[in-house]
């Protein structure tokens, strides 16, 4: 099952039997007071920068969210939305909660985007499903509803069953539906990351359908992030994750090892190609 997005110059394609599609999670407020402090000021300077240095870094979508105190999203996310679509070419993720902020972002927007995200819970469902469907939007799916986020891989299961036949009730194809298990830290729950990928792995037997992951949840509260992260990541990969979120700086040489270990990457070609890119980048 292929899930493919463009932007008016280039088609990306997900899909389980191809190398992992990397999505860029760098243009996001949460934690970064000097991103916040530029959006509530208009300012597309470093947006810009972030967006070019993700190309840079072999990101294949940009996630792009503005929700930042402060902010209005209805009139922001479009507006950043140009600013990064005049810089860069790649497909973009749009991420935000609010219908109509996502419904003015898809209207400025040339392709097919992402929308970050729709869940099971009802409200969601309702609100987010439409606009997929009259935009011609892939959606993730969040596997969460009204009472939560399951401990149990099967509850995350029946959820993203339900968000797909949803979907398909809208008119939107399962091939337009990414579904995201959801992952805590293992800081608080040693079983967090056994459960996410149980969840995985039951949803790619089950459904098919092509999933992501915000791999970087798993490590908060501990040392070592980033091992944690890249070794998480492959392990997701393996069971069927195939378009993450993720700092792309910080992951895509992991990830293009995974995908040659799992016989993605015929003669080690993009593996070696990535290392001599990291390569120039150091040396310059």
């Amino acid at each position: 099952m292929e899930t493919k997005v463009w932007s008016p110059a280039k088609e990306v394609v997900i899909g389980a039997d191809r190398p992992a599609v990397l999505i860029g999670d760098r243009i996001n407020p949460t934690g970064r007071k000097r991103l916040t402090a530029t959006l509530q000021a208009k300012d597309m300077e470093m947006v810009r920068r972030e967006a070019l240095a993700q190309v840079k870094a072999g990101a294949d979508i940009l996630d792009v969210n503005v929700g930042a105190s402060g902010v209005d999203e209805v009139e922001l996310l479009p507006e950043v939305v140009r600013a990064i679509t005049g810089v860069v070419d790649l497909p973009l993720s749009l991420d935000s909660k609010n219908p109509e902020a996502l419904k003015a972002a898809l209207e400025a927007y040339e392709g097919k985007a992402i929308i970050n995200s729709v869940s099971g819970e009802e409200k969601s469902l309702e609100e987010i499903l439409p606009l997929a469907k009259k935009y011609g939007a892939a959606v993730v799916g969040l596997t969460i509803d009204d009472s939560g986020i399951p401990s149990e891989a099967g509850g995350r299961l029946a959820i993203a069953h339900k968000i797909v036949d949803r979907a398909q009730a809208f008119g939107i194809p399962p091939e337009d539906v990414i579904i995201d298990c959801l992952v805590m830290t293992v800081a608080a729950d040693s079983n967090a990351a056994q459960v996410t990928l149980s969840a995985i792995r039951l949803v790619k037997e089950s459904l098919g359908v092509n999933q992501t992951l915000g791999a970087s949840n798993i490590s908060h509260g501990l040392p070592e992030r980033r091992i944690l992260n890249a070794v998480f990541l492959g392990l997701a990969i393996q069971a069927g994750v195939t378009c993450p979120y993720v700092n792309v700086v910080e992951s895509r040489q992991a990830v293009l090892a995974v995908d040659l270990l799992l016989a993605r990457d015929r003669h080690a070609l993009r593996f070696i190609r990535g290392y001599r890119q990291r390569q120039s980048m150091t040396n310059t």
